[in-house]
């Protein structure tokens, strides 16, 4: 194989440019060759690394786990037990995701359910949203609200404006709120 501009590795490993740049500044991939115009250039084996990545995404794989699988391939010297307990662990992630995404469809089934979906300003999926929300806030409401700093294009921001927002409680990201939201719909 001859080598190939970054387009045409991303093309031949069925992943887009930004995403090979991405894995190579993880370090999943090895720094690409450059030409005297600093144009990338890649060979067989980062397009079969290429393509490994993206199999190990398709089925779930994080970013670190990635790198444990892409050590024990190119290791002839691995035990398959290595490599199964690490699939193994994968597999039972997936299995918990699957039960919370079915509680979740089956919470979601039944509000739907209820709601007649006609002109009526009455909703009681939203009325069940407020509920639970009221009832099973994921987090306690921050005693203090950070005020946000206008910034100008262009400018940094104040060390101190960067600590505040540190320790600032995080909002739960969407899929922790509908499923602690559905779990309590399922308990009441």
């Amino acid at each position: 194989m001859q080598h190939l501009n970054i387009g045409q590795a991303a093309t031949a490993a069925g992943v887009t440019p930004k995403m090979v740049r991405h894995y190579e500044s993880l370090g999943l991939i090895p720094e690409a060759d450059r030409t005297e115009a600093g144009y990338r250039l890649y060979g067989e084996r980062e397009v079969r690394m290429l393509r490994f990545i993206r199999q190990c995404r398709t089925l779930g794989f994080s970013i670190e786990q990635i790198q444990r699988l892409l050590q024990l391939w190119t290791d002839d010297g691995r035990r398959s037990r290595d490599v199964k307990e690490l699939a193994r662990r994968q597999l039972e992630e997936l299995e918990q995701r699957r039960r919370e995404l079915d509680q979740m469809h089956a919470t979601l089934s039944e509000l739907v359910g209820r709601c007649a979906g006609d002109a009526a300003p009455h909703c009681p999926i939203l009325e069940q949203l407020a509920q639970r929300a009221a009832q099973n806030p994921l987090h306690p409401a921050p005693s203090r609200i950070p005020t946000l700093k206008q910034v100008a294009p262009g400018t940094r921001r104040a060390a101190a404006s960067r600590t505040r927002e540190r320790t600032a409680t995080p909002a739960p990201h969407p899929a922790q709120a509908l499923m602690a939201w559905s779990h309590a719909a399922v308990a009441a």
